[in-house]
């Protein structure tokens, strides 16, 4: 019984030195702080202030690089007039691609065809919108592809020359529209492929253009649409030839 109480006055004596260990500490603290003049708030205002963001100019090879002013604003490189045609052109080739797949769920049950067909559509649908801000962002008018596709078909019925390269005449989409099954899947393959070589000619068109493809966001897309589109017709052409072996 008496180690029992021993034990407990042992274990408050040990509280209570805690207690004013704690509180000694917060003593010399507050000594110290009085003593060098610092308050917890005048401590915090001594602080540095956070910095503002710099703008910095990078140089030529060998020069150094500026600072601008934190007002400074980024600007937009100059307009070619064949990056605009090139945009606006390309809004309504993509959106003849996306019209045709839009034709794939009711004329075709072949699985291959359809998750062929959703890549594409997603695919030019999204970079149809970007074309659009791009146009938009530049003050540049954004005409309404289907309203072009219909004027291009009515002057130019049969003439698929006298159109954007590339893009399927009126017959052909017609021909499109009322086929079924494999023969469906035939003249969409080889429609899909006539029309992604257009759209590489119209890449190429626009880099041999003098000043053309210079600003940095149309280089980019224009390169992405040459590489993608030409890893598409290569699978297009291996489905036209499994296709074909079928039908031997």
């Amino acid at each position: 019984m008496n180690n029992y109480f021993c034990d407990v006055r042992l274990c408050l004596t040990w509280a209570m030195r805690a207690v004013v260990s704690v509180a000694a500490c917060s003593c010399v603290l507050a000594v110290a702080n009085s003593f060098f003049g610092l308050s917890p708030l005048r401590a915090d205002a001594q602080r540095p202030a956070p910095t503002k963001p710099v703008v910095v100019q990078p140089g030529a090879p060998g020069k150094r690089t500026r600072t601008l002013p934190a007002t400074t604003k980024a600007k937009l490189p100059p307009l070619s007039t064949a990056d605009v045609q090139f945009m606006q052109g390309m809004i309504t080739h993509h959106a003849q691609a996306v019209e045709m797949t839009a034709l794939i769920e009711a004329h075709t049950e072949n699985k291959d065809v359809r998750s062929l067909g959703a890549r594409i559509s997603h695919s030019q649908a999204d970079e149809i919108a970007f074309m659009k801000r791009w146009l938009i962002s530049r003050g540049q008018p954004v005409a309404d592809p289907t309203h072009d596709m219909h004027k291009m078909h009515a002057n130019h019925k049969n003439m698929s020359h006298a159109m954007m390269p590339g893009m399927l005449t009126a017959e052909q989409m017609d021909a499109l529209r009322n086929a079924k099954g494999a023969e469906f899947d035939r003249l969409f393959l080889t429609g899909m492929i006539q029309h992604h070589g257009g759209a590489l000619t119209m890449v190429k068109d626009l880099h041999d253009s003098a000043g053309a493809g210079q600003d940095a966001e149309i280089f980019n897309f224009a390169t992405d649409v040459d590489s993608g589109q030409r890893a598409e017709i290569r699978i297009m052409q291996t489905m036209l030839e499994k296709i074909s072996a079928k039908d031997k």
